[in-house]
């Protein structure tokens, strides 16, 4: 038992979603619905009542959208546009209007701020910093299919045309990253979930240039900042793991093709909290890489029907977290164990904890191929077959 707590304690100040983290603080969950619900449950514009953003399921979205005309579409839209970008099950394309009206809003709202009388310089700056990242994500190319403002921020980027997509990807990221630093980020940008989904884009086109793609970059959890108890504990993940589930059944309830699922560090925590609540029509594969632990000890146990592959790079510092569970602290058994039951790819190429894809690396090659379902041409790390049979 000393050495069970010995260990908790060493992965309590060890894990982290990025090298060179800082001591963390106590994050609190972004949970429920977007500001608006309530107005959103109240509004008799349609003569009767709208789905319940807190409670209506997907699937039952879905409907809803699918019984009105496009004049009562755009009229929710331009009442209520943090609702609907938000509303998992909701068309594509909805709530990319919706999420620029939001952020238009958002953005507007911070630049009065910015000299609002009665407020200090920091927070004069700080909005005027909200202004510039909204105005960021308004540019005319960017697709945004979720945003909210609340606590650090969440958001969610597609890349690429989900409506013909034949074959897509989501990714989960780890620590320390939210509305501000989602995008590229110098010397780091491969472990920013923006540069990642287009790396991984560009990879699959390489390698598929006939094949429809998209990918998706996923912040919608609340990620641990630092390191401290919010990286070595669950606390956040299981937080973020409904989000990540619903986010997924919207997904298939709107047509689009099953995606891969990248998980990153502490997403892979994320990620291992849902895996049981997912099928075949949510997610084609989950990819935990770089990860301290799923909160499993072996695929078995976590009771999904999707394949299940693991990567970590020779030089990731994440290899001496120790993969345990014991008072809270801890995240489990290790994804690319052999006992564990993954399939384990090759990452040789991978730069430690944030360079999986990176240009050129076998790990991104990977994915690409796990993502495409092109499974014949994975890399594994041993020679087994077993491998690549996906069927």
């Amino acid at each position: 038992m000393r050495r069970a707590l010995l260990a908790a304690v060493l992965a309590c100040v060890t894990v982290a979603g990025t090298a060179g983290a800082t001591f963390g603080t106590e994050q609190d969950p972004v949970t429920g619905p977007p500001p608006g619900a309530a107005d959103w449950r109240a509004d008799q514009v349609l003569g009767r009542p709208l789905p319940d953003p807190a409670t209506a399921s997907p699937g039952r979205v879905a409907a809803f959208f699918d019984g009105l005309t496009a004049s009562q579409r755009a009229t929710l839209t331009r009442r209520h546009p943090l609702t609907v970008g938000n509303l998992d099950g909701a068309p594509t394309a909805l709530r990319y209007r919706a999420n620029r009206l939001a952020l238009r809003e958002e953005r507007d709202a911070a630049l009065t701020r910015s000299t609002a009388a009665g407020l200090t310089a920091q927070q004069h700056r700080l909005a005027r910093k909200q202004a510039a990242r909204y105005t960021e994500l308004l540019a005319p190319q960017r697709q945004i299919l979720a945003f909210d403002p609340r606590g650090r921020g969440q958001v969610a980027e597609v890349y690429g045309d989900l409506a013909r997509a034949r074959r897509t990807a989501v990714f989960v990221p780890g620590s320390d990253i939210d509305l501000t630093t989602f995008d590229d980020g110098g010397a780091d940008r491969y472990g920013r979930p923006a540069a990642m989904a287009r790396s991984l884009r560009a990879r699959m086109h390489r390698q598929a240039p006939d094949t429809r793609t998209a990918v998706i970059a996923w912040v919608g959890y609340t990620t641990p900042v630092g390191v401290g108890p919010d990286a070595a504990t669950g606390r956040l993940a299981e937080s973020g793991a409904p989000r990540l589930t619903r986010f997924l059944h919207g997904l298939a309830r709107t047509g689009a093709p099953a995606p891969a699922l990248l998980c990153h560090s502490y997403g892979s925590v994320v990620c291992g909290l849902a895996a049981g609540q997912l099928d075949l029509r949510d997610a084609s594969g989950l990819v935990f890489f770089g990860s301290p632990g799923v909160h499993a000890d072996s695929v078995s146990a976590l009771r999904t029907p999707v394949p299940v592959w693991a990567a970590r790079a020779p030089d990731d510092w994440i290899r001496h977290v120790p993969h345990v569970r014991f008072l809270g602290l801890g995240h489990g058994g290790d994804p690319v164990r052999p006992g564990f039951g993954a399939r384990v790819v090759t990452a040789a190429d991978a730069d430690g904890h944030s360079g999986y894809l990176r240009p050129g690396t076998d790990s991104l090659a990977n994915f690409a191929a796990i993502a495409l379902r092109t499974y014949g041409s994975v890399h594994c790390l041993t020679t087994s077959q077993e491998c690549r049979d996906v069927h």
